[in-house]
């Protein structure tokens, strides 16, 4: 794109109704948030627990801090791998019942960490249709053959699975789809990564802190496997930032050798990983928080059921289809003047005329809230 080219392109986008512009937040994350001096009921935050604001998450953001200083100053393999780092990760691996962790800026520099580190040219990548940007990124910088199934279709990736001469495979997938809110069947999956000698990446960016006993996708099916790979963010459910990686050490020990954004990057502050084991206390005592998201998600789906706007999904994420830019863009716009604030999602984050309203549930939303909020879209939906 050439700098002449910049302000037109900007405009065609502003004209399909998919020019994006940055919230600017004025309050702490939450259920109610002030953003343009106006106050909202959001529900568009991935603090599915409600813990981003904790008080005893703050606490031990602040302590970590008097401790550890505000930067690490250094990347891991130099002098910035603290002992607070160290801890956190020993922490994860036991939380989800691995060998070891091995932490990272972001989920992003996770996924691209991972696949780049173990395919290559040669070997191939097999991705769900439905994946996330970052994964799909991590399979096109491999230089590994990239091949995307149907989503969810496990006839198809086995088919895919059986055609392939790669010597290394690798299954890449969501462990639940961010725009859909639905589930990948892990069970399947490692079953095929065991028939074809495959590896099974795992993003449980959206799983993590929320399924079975918060520990996650993979141990709410019971699921161990040295070829099952482990991520998940600390900046949704667990109310941090970062990601981490689990699996056997030998893995860790091959990542901070060759992942190169494990190795080329400044250490998160160390102040984060001082809080990770009390966010894992919260994660692991709060039952009744996922509870109250287990009954919002069941509220939300009774009262879309055999409309034209209902999706499929048990989980935080709730889909409202609506279908074109416009109307989506719109819709989101009628609802800001109502109070409250949730994202209207486009092509290329889903499919062309595919347009939704992303409904993002929060331990702290009250009953009574969600089902205001679905009285007035429902409403404005059909005028």
């Amino acid at each position: 794109m050439r700098l002449q080219d910049l302000s037109a392109a900007l405009e065609e986008l502003q004209g399909q109704h998919r020019l994006r512009c940055r919230t600017v937040l004025a309050s702490p994350q939450g259920v109610e948030v002030e953003i343009d001096g106006q106050h909202y009921l959001s529900f568009a935050s991935n603090d599915y627990l409600g813990l981003a604001d904790h008080p005893a998450l703050v606490r031990a953001l602040r302590e970590g801090a008097d401790r550890w200083g505000a930067g690490s100053g250094a990347s891991h393999l130099l002098t910035g791998h603290s002992l607070a780092h160290q801890q956190a990760e020993e922490a994860l691996a036991r939380f989800v019942g691995r060998e070891a962790a091995l932490l990272f800026g972001s989920g992003y520099a996770a996924n691209l960490a991972v696949i780049t580190s173990l395919v290559g040219r040669g070997d191939a990548v097999f991705a769900d249709k439905l994946n996330h940007a970052s994964l799909n990124d991590g399979c096109l910088l491999s230089r590994a053959d990239f091949q995307r199934f149907r989503h969810n279709d496990v006839e198809h990736l086995a088919q895919l699975l059986a055609d392939s001469k790669a010597p290394t495979k690798l299954i890449a997938v969501d462990a639940v789809y961010s725009m859909d809110g639905d589930q990948a069947p892990l069970p399947a999956l490692l079953e095929l990564a065991e028939r074809f000698d495959a590896w099974l990446y795992v993003d449980d960016a959206h799983g993590f802190g929320v399924l079975g006993d918060g520990r996650g996708s993979a141990a709410a099916h019971g699921l161990r496997s040295e070829r099952l790979i482990y991520m998940a963010t600390l900046g949704k459910a667990a109310g941090l930032a970062g990601a981490f990686v689990a699996g056997s050490q030998p893995l860790m020990d091959w990542l901070v050798n060759k992942a190169r954004t494990y190795i080329f990057t400044t250490a998160q502050p160390p102040a984060l990983a001082a809080a990770v084991e009390t966010s894992l206390r919260l994660i692991a005592e709060g039952g009744e928080r996922r509870e109250r998201l287990r009954q919002l998600a069941a509220l939300c789906r009774q009262r879309l059921e055999g409309s034209p706007y209902a999706g499929d999904s048990a989980t935080p994420i709730q889909p409202f289809l609506v279908g074109s830019d416009e109307r989506t863009v719109r819709l989101a716009a009628m609802l800001r003047d109502r109070g409250y604030w949730v994202p209207a999602i486009r092509p290329p984050t889903v499919p062309e005329n595919g347009g939704r309203l992303r409904i993002s549930l929060s331990a702290n939303h009250e009953l009574s809230q969600l089902d205001a909020l679905l009285d007035v879209t429902l409403q404005l939906a059909e005028d």
